[in-house]
């Protein structure tokens, strides 16, 4: 089954649709950032997109009057051992309702085509070990999974030596 989505960089204005989607993909990943942090990353990401990143919205329907029903965010870096521009997928997410529909195929697309455009060697991401569902919806879409472990070190506080 397939559903048309349109799919937009996110603007001020798309911002009251966007959050309860943004809530919602922190929720499946237990993690609980306000609203108020949630709203300014986005804000940053309007303000300079060149620098920063974008955040794309999916909607059912014509661009700017469909229901929102997923989103991504892509993030510029670089790559040492490629020494080159990266953009990394920090996040997708669609609507439980909306899923199997291939809008994370869509914006996955979209993904890719503002990586080119920003001049992005590669479009990386990751997912949870145990997100197989969002596993097989990238190893359809042709995505290589990696061999690399990801660490989080806080840096809130002093790092001492034990």
């Amino acid at each position: 089954m397939t559903t048309p989505a349109a799919i937009s960089v996110v603007r001020e204005e798309d911002l009251d649709d966007l959050l309860p989607l943004m809530r919602a993909y922190c929720d499946f990943y237990e993690a609980n950032p306000s609203d108020e942090a949630l709203l300014a990353m986005s804000r940053a990401l309007i303000a300079d997109p060149q620098r920063e990143g974008v955040q794309l919205v999916a909607r059912t329907g014509p661009p700017t009057h469909g229901a929102a029903v997923g989103f991504a965010t892509v993030f510029w870096t670089w790559q040492t051992l490629s020494a080159s521009r990266a953009a990394v997928m920090n996040d997708l997410f669609v609507a439980e309702h909306a899923r199997g529909t291939r809008i994370a195929d869509a914006l996955i697309a979209a993904c890719g085509d503002e990586a080119r455009e920003h001049g992005a060697a590669h479009l990386t991401w990751q997912t949870a070990k145990d997100n197989l569902r969002a596993q097989a919806v990238y190893e359809r879409v042709g995505g290589r999974r990696s061999e690399w472990l990801d660490y989080d070190l806080p840096v809130g506080r002093t790092i001492r030596d034990e």
